[in-house]
């Protein structure tokens, strides 16, 4: 895989948390690894999205706070290309106004437009509802594994 990439919060939870589809987010995010490594572009957001997410497992699931702790540092072990919110919020605006979505889910668009590269995501609504009003693709963790 080369290339390069946007992830959003919902793709790399899959790699934090085990559930459905963290097979595919271990061969996707497995790839910065390898040799000819892809570059992950992601809004620095992405760790608070994150974060957040890993503190209701711990509030609402039980998820013990040790474990939340481990996928973090996992996060904050990715080689990931991140980039200050504040480069794209201007644009994420326009798109959340245009497509009526949120601003956080807007960054990751519009930084995937300003990088001219493919969203990975696992948010299905937002791949519906933006799908036919952006200029990049939109895949899920399996289509990007699987070169869909």
């Amino acid at each position: 895989m080369s290339g390069s990439f946007v992830v959003d919060a919902s793709a790399t939870l899959k790699l934090l948390v085990e559930e459905a589809g963290t097979d595919y987010a271990r061969i996707f995010f497995g790839h910065l690894k390898g040799p000819k490594a892809p570059v992950f572009y992601a809004p620095d957001l992405l760790y608070v999205e994150c974060a957040n997410t890993l503190w209701k497992y711990v509030v609402h699931h039980r998820t013990p706070s040790r474990q939340a702790q481990g996928a973090l540092e996992t996060l904050m072990e990715l080689d990931l290309e991140v980039i200050p919110a504040q480069l794209i919020i201007q644009e994420a605006l326009l798109l959340g106004i245009r497509c009526h979505i949120s601003v956080y889910d807007a960054c990751y668009l519009a930084l995937a437009q300003q990088c001219r590269s493919p969203l990975v995501t696992e948010d299905l609504d937002l791949i519906r509802k933006v799908g036919p009003h952006v200029n990049v693709p939109l895949h899920t963790l399996a289509e990007a594994v699987l070169g869909r």
